[in-house]
């Protein structure tokens, strides 16, 4: 067992697609958090027992497709409504009708969502690393496509079924930490190297990986437990988020300019591209968040903003908590 899971405790509820994990720590009022690509609900390691500590009842899922959680054989077994569901039927198996949700990259997403679709449920929403921009504009495979001219957006590389997998699969392990490495505050690339987001034509993702080097907040124990769960599972389960976003643009056409209301935090880092290249999403929170309770941008830390920066992330977390309407 890993510093930071002490006292954590499994189980499996039910939910629209079959059976969901979580690990739980804590009693009192209900934070619920959803993890990203590649990861699992390990990602919270750090925050749950801070939230069970500051008197918080703190449950972080396997989303749909990853670790313990089921996995649909289809690729639209994915879709965000569907996600969003998952979150709502374990916030009614917990026995409690309300809750907080916060996530982090892809959870980030789903958990905005969640509030937006089911305020009714989320009273307040958290987001990291990757902020919040309504639904809107062209299908995100176009935009994506055209990103990166003679190179290919990481995005776009993830769409075609087992494309990814074919690079990932064979060496699950050294792709993960290449992965966290290059997006990670003490390892990624330099500035004027070329980008890990972007794919030369014809190449694969990890040849732009950092080579030999593992981000401090990722142990070998760390990478041994993301590893085995996804040397178990393979890798569709998550690839298949990415390969539902057009669908997603389609399901969520009511919410087409949509701001989300309740009480929110945003945090990323200030040397992830999730939040550079979003900075405009940001800069127009007072219109698309205007609940926003607390934003930060942390200097100097990555992408992996609650791993690399636990303590600061736990604090901005608690406090933020603490300010909520009762």
């Amino acid at each position: 067992m890993s510093a930071g899971t002490a006292g954590v405790t499994h189980r499996l509820v039910s939910s629209p697609a079959g059976r969901i994990h979580l690990a739980e720590q804590g009693i009192g009022p209900l934070v619920l958090l959803v993890h990203g690509f590649p990861e699992s609900w390990y990602s919270w390691r750090h925050q749950l027992p801070a939230l069970a500590a500051a008197g918080y009842r703190a449950v972080a899922v396997d989303v749909r497709g990853y670790g313990r959680s089921s996995r649909p054989g289809e690729i639209d077994g994915y879709r965000m409504p569907d996600l969003v569901e998952d979150n709502v039927a374990v916030v009614h198996a917990l026995g409690e009708e309300r809750a907080v949700v916060v996530g982090h990259d892809w959870g980030s997403v789903i958990a905005a969502n969640s509030a937006l679709a089911r305020p009714d449920v989320f009273r307040a929403v958290g987001l990291l690393s990757v902020p919040y921009r309504p639904r809107g504009g062209p299908r995100p495979s176009e935009i994506f496509g055209r990103m990166g001219g003679d190179e290919e957006f990481y995005i776009s590389y993830f769409q075609e079924p087992g494309r990814a997998e074919a690079e990932i699969e064979p060496d699950v392990r050294g792709w993960l930490a290449g992965f966290y490495a290059a997006l990670s505050a003490d390892t990624m690339p330099a500035a004027d190297a070329p980008d890990p987001h972007f794919v030369v034509r014809g190449g694969r993702l990890r040849d732009r990986f950092p080579v030999g080097r593992r981000p401090a907040w990722l142990s070998a124990e760390d990478l041994d437990v993301y590893a085995g769960e996804f040397e178990r599972t393979g890798m569709s389960g998550g690839l298949a988020r990415y390969r539902n976003m057009d669908r997603d643009w389609e399901d969520l056409a009511a919410f087409d300019g949509v701001a989300i209301t309740q009480p929110s935090l945003f945090a990323g880092g200030g040397l992830d591209a999730s939040t550079t290249w979003m900075a405009d999403a940001i800069a127009a929170y007072p219109e698309t968040l205007p609940g926003l309770l607390s934003c930060h941008v942390l200097d100097g830390c990555g992408h992996w903003i609650q791993q690399e920066r636990p303590a600061e992330v736990n604090r901005l977390l608690v406090d933020w908590l603490e300010s909520l309407p009762s």
